[in-house]
């Protein structure tokens, strides 16, 4: 497999990585899964959907509308803590008919937005924009295209801060073999961990040989290392950062950040609707 699956092509091998996942899993668990089903290579996996607006690769876009697709299908539901998970209607299925499911599918669709205010009446089979995750875009190009260098890195120690590191210094000295800087991880305030870190502003997908060097850089001057990125990391990045016997390197790519500043609230502010609702019932048992 050489060239981008379609969007179709993705549906029976995402229900398959949902059995095989014992029913329920994660976005990273489920998407990792239908990778390894489907044997996608690496040079496939690290094309961008989007370069200039966000992180996410071409495969993460089109199973994120798989899922969607399945969901609307009626064999898959999620939680709102991001857990997908097969429904009763899913058992017995092995594989799936793709007219059939875009008929059923696209007729729930349609359905649902005519019940919605203000829906866009756009064609089931015409992925778009989730209006709600527009703020990751927004975020994506203030941190790639109009933040400096250095402008993130202070970001970055703020964000370690906020999580519980302590002593975070900046370096960013050139020639430091790619380390940013260095802080202490504090464990329940009993267990703490000298981190050195690197956080790279960037459009694409880091390498395993970015991982590789940068381990290089931190043997001995830490316990673990921190790489932070706005983009994401190839699969074999994430292989190299957990490689047995060399030393452990975590991994935050552009989602994680974004989620963090959230959760934070550094930059990211959530506002919360006001639902009024009146309950009739009540008013008749006065």
């Amino acid at each position: 497999m050489n060239e981008m699956p379609s969007y179709p092509t993705f549906w029976t091998p995402l229900l398959h990585a949902m059995k095989q996942l014992g029913g329920s899993g994660t976005v990273e668990e489920i998407n990792n899964k239908v990778i390894e089903i489907m044997r996608i290579p690496e040079p496939v996996l690290e094309k961008l959907h989007d370069p200039g607006n966000s992180n996410m690769t071409e495969v993460e876009y089109r199973l994120a509308w798989a899922r969607t697709y399945l969901k609307n299908y009626g064999i898959l539901e999620n939680s709102a803590r991001g857990v997908w998970a097969l429904t009763k209607a899913a058992e017995g299925v092995d594989a799936l008919d793709v007219k059939e499911v875009r008929r059923v599918a696209g007729e729930r669709a349609r359905q649902s937005r005519k019940r919605e205010e203000g829906g866009t009446g756009q064609d089931a089979d015409e992925p778009g924009t989730d209006a709600a995750e527009d703020w990751r875009k927004r975020l994506f190009v203030l941190l790639t295209q109009r933040l400096d260098a250095s402008a993130f890195e202070r970001l970055v120690q703020r964000v370690l801060r906020e999580a519980g590191f302590i002593q975070v210094e900046v370096t960013g000295r050139s020639g430091d073999g790619g380390i940013d800087g260095r802080g202490i991880a504090r464990i329940h305030g009993f267990m703490s961990f000298h981190v050195v870190f690197q956080c790279k502003r960037y459009q694409g997908v880091v390498s395993a040989a970015a991982v590789r060097d940068f381990r290089g850089a931190m043997v001995g001057r830490a316990d673990k290392g921190l790489f932070m990125t706005t983009g994401t990391f190839s699969k074999d990045a994430v292989k190299e950062a957990t490689r047995d016997g060399a030393p452990p390197i975590d991994l935050i790519d552009g989602d994680a950040l974004a989620s963090k500043l959230k959760e934070y609230g550094l930059g990211v502010a959530v506002k919360m609707v006001e639902v009024v609702s009146v309950d009739e019932e009540w008013f008749r048992q006065i």
